[in-house]
């Protein structure tokens, strides 16, 4: 019920929680009821502030709190999270440290009374750390002139999974990184598709118009080529209207697939990327200008 968004199931959460019998099943569906969050959150942070952070056994169930309180979106969680962020600092819990940056993420400048904990981090030696850090800075700041440096040095990385996290926070930046535009161009024959992608959706997102044949081109050889991309390469697609159309042909092939995504989709990544696909079909061929929309 939970999952289904139905607020009936709140009862029996609370009691779950409350009681800490079977608590870590109602956490798991607890963000799904943002409905109810005021009677949610109090009790999840409440939970989280009694999880001792100094036994690496309680990682699994700190970061399930900590993305229930992130989907639920309630600010009122923000001091329990920042304090959840320093215990697991202190105890070197890299992967909770990121999962509570993210969450002053999704808080965004309501979590502005973080920026210093989160800033201090900017420079952490964890690989994962670091660039949760800085996109937690501008989420919460939104101040170009203060992450800009930040991401540019994270863009320069030979990790390549840092290379894409700096590119998607750049697109998130938008126009105001234009100075980043000639690296992601670079970027765009880098030989791994999950580097090209997130570039290649940066530069639609700060260059625009004027960057649409190379992102295309970009997107649709990582599409052919790595099936795995398909559903981040269709929502930059759909970001790109219009000048998408070249990839009809593409994006009908992947539909009538039996799957796709790659082997690793669930059933409900299909069926979203099915939607997604279909949805954006019918949006390119009904616009004025296409021969089918005649």
């Amino acid at each position: 019920m939970a999952r289904l968004g139905d607020a009936r199931a709140l009862p029996s959460l609370l009691a779950a929680v409350d009681s800490d019998v079977d608590a870590w099943r109602a956490i798991q569906v607890a963000g799904h009821l943002p409905q109810v969050a005021g009677q949610l959150v109090p009790r999840l942070c409440d939970h989280l502030r009694r999880i001792d952070l100094s036994q690496q056994c309680n990682e699994m169930s700190v970061n399930a709190l900590l993305a229930a309180l992130a989907a639920l979106g309630d600010p009122a969680a923000v001091p329990v999270v920042v304090d959840t962020l320093g215990a697991a600092g202190r105890h070197e819990q890299h992967h909770v440290t990121r999962s509570a940056l993210k969450t002053l993420g999704v808080f965004g400048p309501a979590a502005i009374s973080a920026r210093d904990a989160i800033r201090s981090l900017t420079a952490a030696t964890d690989a994962h750390v670091r660039p949760a850090a800085v996109a937690a800075l501008w989420a919460v700041s939104g101040d170009p002139a203060e992450v800009m440096p930040l991401v540019l040095e994270l863009l320069e990385d030979r990790i390549t999974f840092r290379i894409s996290e700096a590119a998607a926070l750049l697109g998130e930046i938008g126009p105001p990184a234009a100075v980043a535009l000639p690296r992601l161009r670079d970027l765009l024959t880098h030989d791994y598709e999950w580097v090209r992608v997130p570039c290649a959706a940066a530069l639609w997102e700060i260059g625009g118009e004027a960057e649409a044949p190379a992102v295309l081109d970009a997107l649709l050889q990582a599409m052919a080529r790595n099936p795995a991309t398909t559903s981040h390469v269709v929502a930059c697609l759909d970001r790109m209207g219009s000048h998408a159309a070249p990839a009809l042909p593409l994006l009908r092939e992947q539909l009538a697939q039996p799957r796709r995504g790659g082997g690793f989709q669930s059933i409900e990544q299909d069926e979203q990327l099915q939607w997604a696909g279909r949805t954006l079909i019918a949006r390119l061929t009904s616009e004025p200008g296409f021969p089918e929309a005649r």
